[in-house]
């Protein structure tokens, strides 16, 4: 790793690293510190130490969810970073996100901490946080450094991050030479979070012909995967989560409603705005850039421009999600007539997808194959395409040659949790070909789309996207739907734009 990312290591109390190099900054620090300034700036501190700090809400379940990953890799080092500020330009970073699987064994989020596994001979692991610690005031580097404290706000020093997460702890500056001192075991690490630490261990394993390295990655992405398999299943506490995610989700789709007068006078960026504000004022962020489609916009499925009109007689699809302080995301799509009443022809396509989504959710329950939720909704979708005259039937034959995705496009739904796509490189035999378990947590979302210039569709129905997406839990019962407080029907969702959006 960069010496930037991760400088020479130092105590906490002792403050042994050497000052930080004064640079002049185009930001008016262009006078370096006399040597009056640098010893005054040591003195006249408070002790901030947090003492008797009781650990974070999650971190019973977090220390579970390391006993299992350890039992999966016996006598094996593990090491899961939780990755590096992104430069967005020139000094600017990207607001920093930790990686899921990080976060997922430890509830912590800072940047630049890693999780190492180290075995013990005796079986199990010892497993220690390696995270930045507080900034030193001795040498200057929490007001000469642009990353120390003065700039960019307090930090938890390691003792307090120990008690939070209930896991040891250690300057991550230390980890590079630990790593290369520690004893020789079988170390994998997930990859494409830490470029630096991914480094070490190359030098650490000596990998040098390419089948070392291929069998290295190999290895490396068994852990990855091991990972996403665990997370498949979510305990009470990631359920919790997802719900806080999607209540706030529901809020911020009854602000759009009541936003639609404003955003005809402006754009779609109103209506992502009006969404984006109320995750904020709940302190919350958003799990994915939100899709504010409007018009013929609806039917290209990852719309995040936001730039086009809101105008009365078209549609306005509106995918968004909020992401709640401990990560866990929402995603739900909802599709809207921003006049306040569906046209004949968008009532007739909005009710075939409401339609498959009914018959999707049917075959949402423990047993059932992942698949056949989504070949439920394709089904539905294809009859009605053949109903109408776009397919030659019969629907088996559409079904089999695959012909109704020209319109329908994506799958019917993913999993939900920590990632909008959550567990993605799971192992495809207990994901996409597995069957499902209470706990599971997915989308269900089919959808149709005509493109503007589609020429095997009628005119009326050119430019016209909808999707209807919920949220839902896998219950030892069947399933429950996260996100029912949103009305689905076309006569429901009519009457909810009557009641909550005021007429311009």
């Amino acid at each position: 790793m960069s010496d930037h990312q991760h400088p020479q290591a130092e105590t906490e109390s002792a403050g042994t690293a050497e000052a930080p190099v004064f640079k002049p900054r185009k930001n008016g620090q262009a006078q370096a510190p006399s040597e009056e300034l640098v010893a005054w700036m040591r003195t006249g501190w408070a002790d901030t130490e947090m003492r008797d700090l009781k650990p974070i809400e999650q971190a019973a379940h977090t220390a579970r969810r390391r006993e299992a990953l350890s039992a999966a890799f016996p006598g094996e080092r593990l090491v899961i970073p939780a990755g590096n500020l992104t430069t967005r330009s020139n000094d600017t970073e990207y607001p920093f996100r930790a990686a899921c699987d990080y976060v997922y064994l430890s509830g912590d989020q800072t940047d630049d901490g890693c999780l190492v596994f180290e075995p013990r001979a005796e079986g199990g692991h010892d497993v220690t946080a390696f995270l930045r610690p507080r900034s030193s005031r001795e040498n200057g580097e929490f007001w000469l450094d642009g990353h120390g404290e003065l700039w960019v706000g307090r930090r938890e020093s390691l003792q307090e991050s120990a008690a939070l997460l209930g896991i040891d702890t250690a300057d991550v500056r230390t980890l590079p030479d630990v790593l290369r001192k520690a004893p020789s075991a079988p170390t994998r690490i997930v990859r494409g979070h830490d470029s630096g630490l991914e480094s070490v261990l190359a030098e650490v394993r000596g990998a040098v012909s390419q089948e070392e390295q291929d069998t290295a990655a190999r290895r490396d992405e068994e852990l990855t995967v091991t990972l996403h398999d665990h997370r498949l299943v979510k305990d009470e506490w990631e359920i919790r989560q997802l719900q806080q995610a999607v209540d706030s989700t529901v809020r911020g789709f009854h602000d759009v409603v009541q936003a639609l007068p404003k955003a005809k006078a402006t754009s779609e960026r109103y209506i992502e705005g009006t969404f984006f504000l109320r995750a904020r004022v709940e302190g919350n962020d958003v799990g994915y850039g939100s899709i504010a489609a409007s018009g013929p916009n609806a039917t290209t499925l990852h719309w995040v421009r936001n730039d086009g009109p809101v105008r009365d007689g078209e549609l306005l699809l509106l995918d968004a999600g909020v992401e709640t302080t401990t990560l866990y995301t929402a995603d739900v799509t909802r599709t809207i007539p921003i006049s306040g009443r569906f046209t004949d022809v968008q009532r007739r396509v909005y009710d075939l997808v409401f339609r498959a989504q009914e018959a999707a959710l049917a075959a949402v329950a423990p047993g059932n194959r992942f698949l056949a939720y989504h070949e439920a909704a394709q089904r539905t979708l294809a009859e009605g395409l053949v109903e109408w005259g776009l397919l030659d039937g019969p629907v088996d034959k559409v079904l089999e040659q695959g012909l109704q995705r020209r319109y329908t496009l994506h799958g019917t739904g993913h999993m939900l949790g920590l990632d909008v796509h959550d567990c993605a490189a799971s192992r495809t035999e207990v994901h996409l070909y597995g069957e499902l378990q209470p706990g599971m947590v997915l989308t269900v979302e089919p959808g149709l789309y005509f493109q503007p210039d589609d020429l095997t569709v009628p005119e009326e129905l050119r430019g016209i996207g909808v999707r209807i997406e919920d949220d839902v839990l896998v219950t030892p019962e069947g399933n429950r739907v996260l996100s029912a407080a949103l009305p689905r029907r076309s006569e429901e969702v009519e009457a909810w734009l009557a009641e909550h959006s005021p007429r311009a």
